[in-house]
């Protein structure tokens, strides 16, 4: 909406400075940040009044989660609100990038909301079915991969990049549709399966943002794209404004998350998180990069599903506890402990794949 100003730069000089992609990508972290904070406090206390009892706690998990009773969940409410209203105040509205990502926010969103609220009205742990909640995710990914696909028109909308590789593109053709529901819901799930921990996800999500921040801002422009042979999207730029916001958003309830936590982010934020960044990595052409950056993401997905199938195929455990997280927890790692490391790896993951963009 502050784009718009830049049109009366020719009448008022300094309105020039709404052109720019990188003031526009900090006032939207900015702003994001500051609605958390000054929202938060309110936002959790009415959310105590609503919830009472809070998120059910797991009785079969580690047993210094069972202090955790009565800590209100969906607090990812607040981040969705703060993304949104940033986005809308920052970006150029009239970008299509803008908008698939707002859909994909709100759509995932929606999806775990629906999943916190049984949780909370049936004072259980299961939520919605399985069925249910991956039959959303599939129709929101779907949605979004055709409107994508129409977008980068040509070739370019069914390829695969390859990182470290120059000019290297995969044409998956009808293939590239399953591959894309995979990333997005994928990227949703375990995102959400990292959440288990007070401030665990929100490092590793505010990583991964920053570097499809950068990203997206490269492919962008057709003068970065040249000298780093990479491919160029035209107006994707335009989504490191988006990103930003969720990195702000994301801070700021952080802010509130910190051991102990004043409140969860539940299924409301992790879904719509961990869609949106399955998105940004589609929307971009660098998928694979996701898997790099998003790194803890994946590892804590596979220990679950390693930790499912040894269970049906051996009967016997492979983890102490899965996901990952609280097997350390098991092993004696204090909850402060596994996060700040983990925190470390995603860091480390996060400076590993933006280098991809310069070793080719």
């Amino acid at each position: 909406m502050l784009y718009w100003l830049s049109l009366l730069s020719s009448d008022i000089s300094f309105l020039n400075i709404f052109k720019y992609l990188t003031f526009r990508s900090g006032g939207a972290l900015a702003t994001a940040f500051i609605i958390m904070l000054l929202c938060g406090p309110r936002f959790i206390a009415w959310l105590k009044r609503k919830q009472g009892e809070g998120q059910p706690i797991r009785r079969e998990g580690p047993q210094t989660h069972l202090a955790k009773k009565g800590t209100p969940c969906m607090g990812g409410l607040l981040i969705l609100i703060a993304v949104l209203i940033s986005s809308l105040l920052w970006a150029q509205l009239s970008n299509p990038y803008v908008w698939v990502l707002m859909f994909v926010l709100i759509g995932f969103g929606l999806a775990g909301f629906l999943d916190d609220y049984k949780k909370l009205t049936q004072h259980s742990s299961a939520g919605i079915s399985g069925k249910q909640k991956l039959g959303l995710q599939f129709l929101i990914s779907l949605i979004t991969c055709l409107w994508l696909i129409c977008l980068e028109k040509g070739q370019m909308g069914t390829t695969l990049t390859i990182p470290f590789f120059k000019d290297v593109l995969i044409d998956l053709s009808y293939f590239y549709i399953p591959f894309v529901l995979l990333v997005m819901v994928g990227s949703s799930n375990a995102v959400n399966l990292t959440d288990g921990l007070d401030g665990l996800v929100s490092m590793p999500v505010i990583t991964c943002c920053l570097v499809f921040a950068v990203v997206s801002y490269l492919v962008g422009r057709v003068d970065y794209t040249t000298y780093l042979h990479i491919h160029y999207v035209p107006g994707a730029g335009e989504m490191a404004v988006f990103c930003c916001a969720v990195i702000g958003a994301t801070l700021g309830f952080l802010w509130f998350n910190a051991h102990p936590a004043q409140v969860f982010m539940g299924d409301t934020g992790s879904l719509a998180l961990g869609g949106v960044l399955g998105a940004v990595s589609v929307a971009t052409k660098q998928e694979l990069l996701l898997a790099i950056a998003g790194g803890v993401f994946v590892v804590e997905a596979l220990s679950d599903i390693i930790q499912v199938g040894s269970y049906k195929l051996r009967g016997k455990r492979v983890f102490l506890m899965a996901p990952i997280h609280h097997h350390f927890e098991k092993k004696g790692w204090s909850e402060t402990t596994v996060v700040v490391r983990f925190w470390i790896v995603a860091i480390l993951l996060a400076l590993l794949a933006l280098s991809t963009l310069k070793i080719r």
